[in-house]
């Protein structure tokens, strides 16, 4: 194992922006790094990089239906700059210009082409094509201009958050917790698949928290392809960030410097109710992020915990689904105070392709789910306001 420090110089280094702000600890083995950053990161109280709102998109009050969001997951652009929200209570793709106006609503409810059922991800691939994954009916779809959809059915799998590889294959997360009918095999975290939905190769290993219900919420992860195809991985419940080849092998892990702790407060159990079946108490453990985007530096934003969230301030939606062989009804509903708008419990942290932790970004409002696009920023509030945040990179 080898390990390499770097170490703060100031006011020996010409010039005081170029001091490291941070003692940043690169320990080898086996050819994958492993990063141990502490707070702050190396651009300190300087960072060089910087955001700017451009502007706001749907409401959860918006009188205009076409920008009264319900649940709003996820957000592509495609070649011409336009931005596709994926409104996924509302079972549609929302499509606004480059200025924010309003043009078109792709897709309804149902089962037919371009028809969902409460769908996770939106994409474009890379012939232009646009991909999206319904995971509750198993399946996605790929349109191509002025071609019908494509419908890729997955029965023997469950998948979620699909990314797309310029490769033209496919990466998505695979489940936390053993299907019916699972019996082998260890459980991993990514999935890459072909366009008939076969899979090519599965990789990332799951922390044991020793017990089942537990490992599934410990392991949660959101994920995103940068531009040369490696996986970024960040864990939500867990100080632990990781950095995939395309052909599954490690290139990195790193951890950071949290202000609270990341142990398992309460382990998950079931509880019989005579009568009523069996419930399950889900396991505590702290929230440690929300989500990761890849930018066109190869760098990692990921929006995190700055603190945790107060009583008050938290919220969890309900979802209720039913069907006989084939889901056909799906109700959801946010509980909570959604009025609730802004907080200074959340931030950005900015990682460099090599997992060192450059700095960190204050946000005030609400995210549940991060992407990038060129030099914007998309931070998409989902359960409270029912928003989608355009933001301008600035490079500084």
């Amino acid at each position: 194992m080898k390990r390499i420090s770097f170490l703060c110089l100031s006011g020996i280094l010409l010039g005081a922006s170029l001091c490291l702000a941070a003692v940043q600890e690169v320990e080898t083995a086996d050819g994958v790094r492993f990063i141990h950053n502490v707070k702050g990161g190396i651009w300190g109280g300087a960072p060089k990089v910087g955001i700017e709102l451009v502007r706001k998109i749907g409401d959860v009050d918006a009188k205009d239906e076409n920008l009264a969001f319900n649940l709003p997951n996820d957000v592509a652009v495609d070649s011409q700059g336009n931005i596709h929200i994926l409104d996924a209570a509302n079972s549609r793709i929302q499509k606004f210009g480059p200025d924010g106006t309003y043009l078109a609503t792709i897709g309804r409810k149902g089962q037919g082409p371009m028809e969902f059922m409460m769908p996770d991800s939106v994409n474009f691939d890379a012939a232009g094509g646009l991909v999206v994954l319904d995971s509750m009916q198993r399946r996605f779809q790929i349109q191509e201009s002025g071609r019908d959809a494509k419908i890729v059915t997955m029965r023997d799998e469950w998948l979620s958050k699909l990314r797309c590889l310029r490769s033209g294959l496919f990466v998505a997360k695979g489940p936390t917790y053993p299907l019916r009918g699972q019996t082998s095999g260890p459980l991993r975290l990514i999935k890459v698949v072909d366009e008939a939905g076969k899979i090519q190769r599965e990789f990332g290993t799951m922390t044991d928290f020793g017990e089942v219900i537990t490992n599934s919420h410990g392991n949660t992860i959101a994920f995103d392809v940068d531009p040369s195809d490696a996986i970024l991985v960040v864990f939500l419940y867990q100080n632990r960030i990781e950095k995939y080849a395309a052909d599954g092998r490690l290139i990195w892990r790193a951890d950071r410097s949290l202000n609270y702790g990341t142990e398992v407060k309460k382990r998950a159990k079931t509880i019989k109710q005579p009568g009523r079946g069996t419930a399950i108490v889900e396991a505590e453990m702290n929230s440690v992020a929300v989500g990761i985007a890849a930018d066109e530096h190869e760098r990692a934003w990921i929006a995190t915990f700055n603190r945790q969230l107060k009583e008050s301030e938290t919220v969890h939606t309900r979802m209720i689904v039913s069907g006989s062989g084939t889901i056909n009804q799906f109700s959801a509903k946010v509980v909570g105070d959604t009025d609730l708008r802004t907080t200074d419990a959340l931030k950005l942290e900015v990682f460099d392709a090599d997992g060192i932790l450059l700095g960190e970004l204050p946000l005030t409002h609400f995210v549940d789910a991060i992407r990038i696009a060129g030099d914007f920023l998309f931070l998409i509030d989902s359960q409270r306001g029912a928003t989608v945040y355009q933001y301008k990179i600035i490079e500084k």
